[in-house]
């Protein structure tokens, strides 16, 4: 449901750029979050998001959205602290219940991500949308940005793709209910300790891989870092299923959206159009793509494996092309 990336640019263009010297991180990188600097040791990491229904039962939704809105404080090294719930609600079609299961979902990932909810806004709307906004802390002189990748870094991936294909296949009637259990635990995992595990590998450059997809993320990334990037794609792992409901027509409009985008910048390596849509695949809650020095890969695999994330080695960073434009290249 996100506006195209393309389309987004265009109206960002116009606004008159921010400059402050608390302002660590402003809309100016297309970045996570936004974060302001309280002093030497202390700095907010802000941000808003919602989304419209992926999945049938309300109360998953809710925990799907919550983890999906707070994903962006995690994404720039932070921990959330306080949420306030953002509702849009069609009252003639959908019961009150069902929107006290909504808030409840929500609830269930305030717990476990140790953040308060305290309280929120709604409004009737024709179509359901829900989400957060979050206030977070980070130490501002070790957050992660998606201008932090450095040439040499290898990337590491720490959630699946394919929530953008699945969730498609569900609107359809079309998902394996094994497919779709698999896609929501992916969907409600916080990336709470994907961001420690980043962190404590000393990683500089990340980004929640959502809407935009790997491509978008990333190209936005190596743009801001002004560094260049290979995608392994037999490595990229999949959510069961993917594959096969994308072959069988199972594509969100958002994820060939991504792509349209991210072709200025792509090489696609003699990989055919689903390849390419799947690494675009527009996802909602995704995992973290972040950058390690080569050395520290394998103990970031160890770790996130251990708290039971599906991550793999994805790609590499290299050093901006000589001609100076920015290139994803897929291999």
């Amino acid at each position: 449901c996100k506006l195209a990336p393309g389309e987004l640019a265009h109206v960002v263009r116009r606004l008159a750029p921010v400059n402050h010297p608390d302002l660590l991180v402003g809309s100016a990188t297309g970045d996570d979050a936004a974060v302001w600097r309280l002093d030497d040791q202390r700095a907010l990491v802000v941000t808003a998001d919602f989304i419209t229904p992926v999945v049938d039962d309300a109360r998953t939704w809710g925990r799907v959205a919550a983890a999906n809105a707070v994903s962006d404080v995690y994404a720039m090294g932070g921990r959330p602290l306080l949420a306030l719930n953002l509702v849009g609600w069609n009252s003639e079609e959908l019961s009150t219940d069902l929107l006290g299961d909504v808030l409840l979902g929500a609830q269930d990932v305030a717990d476990a991500g140790g953040f308060v909810i305290g309280g929120g806004h709604t409004i009737d709307d024709p179509e359901p949308k829900f989400g957060l906004a979050v206030v977070g802390e980070a130490d501002p002189n070790r957050l992660l940005t998606n201008a932090g990748f450095r040439a040499g870094d290898v990337l590491v991936l720490t959630k699946p793709l394919g929530v953008g294909v699945i969730t498609t296949a569900i609107k359809q009637g079309d998902a394996p209910i094994d497919v779709v259990d698999a896609a929501q635990a992916s969907m409600t995992r916080l990336n709470a300790e994907a961001a420690t595990v980043a962190l404590g590998c000393g990683a500089t450059g990340a980004t929640d891989v959502t809407g935009f997809g790997l491509l978008g993320h990333l190209g936005r990334a190596v743009v801001e870092s002004t560094v260049d990037a290979t995608i392994e794609v037999g490595a990229v792992p999949l959510l069961p299923g993917t594959r096969e409901l994308a072959e069988s027509g199972a594509m969100p409009g958002g994820s060939r959206r991504n792509l349209d985008w991210a072709d200025h910048l792509l090489d696609r390596g003699g990989f055919g159009d689903l390849d390419a849509l799947l690494m675009a695949d527009a996802q909602t809650s995704g995992g973290l793509v972040f950058g390690v020095a080569p050395e520290r890969a394998d103990e970031a695999l160890v770790a996130l494996t251990a708290t039971g994330h599906v991550a793999a080695i994805v790609g590499h960073v290299v050093a901006r092309g000589g001609d100076g434009s920015h290139r994803l290249r897929l291999v």
